[in-house]
């Protein structure tokens, strides 16, 4: 990521719902960002949403898929995973107690990014997580 760039640059990749997709997406998130402070944490949070995907929605299923678009700005690294749908409910953020084996991924998420939103549709749901370049940003620390 180049500090002087002026526009925002948006990647997509649309992946089969596949267990092992968790780790190209990861790679690939890795790749766009090269050379970023937000990698890790952008990579870590394309793996939690990515994998929520494929065990908690239509998805994992047969002919399922989810779609991975990350967006980067000289401020703003933006990461959205969109599900295919089939769950009567939106993600959100549980609180599980510390021993909890699932559950807790979304809390993650929200705990490492600055701002994380849910979008519902017909056709499925996108969560976003955003990460600032200056923490300062969004009024949440880093």
């Amino acid at each position: 990521m180049h500090e002087y760039m002026s526009t925002a640059r948006v990647w997509g990749l649309s992946c089969p719902g596949f267990p092992e997709e968790v780790s190209r997406a990861r790679r690939w998130t890795r790749d766009i960002l090269r050379g970023s402070p937000l990698a890790e944490d952008a990579e870590l949070i394309v793996s939690e949403l990515s994998a929520n995907a494929i065990l908690h929605t239509a998805s994992g299923r047969e002919y399922g898929g989810f779609h991975l678009a990350v967006a980067v700005s000289a401020q703003v690294v933006a990461v959205s995973v969109t599900d295919d749908g089939g769950t009567a409910t939106a993600p959100k953020v549980e609180h599980q107690d510390q021993d909890a084996e699932h559950g807790r991924g979304l809390g993650m998420v929200s705990a490492i990014a600055h701002r994380v939103v849910v979008h519902d549709s017909d056709q499925g749901h996108t969560v976003t997580a955003e990460l600032y370049a200056d923490g300062r940003l969004g009024g949440h620390p880093c």
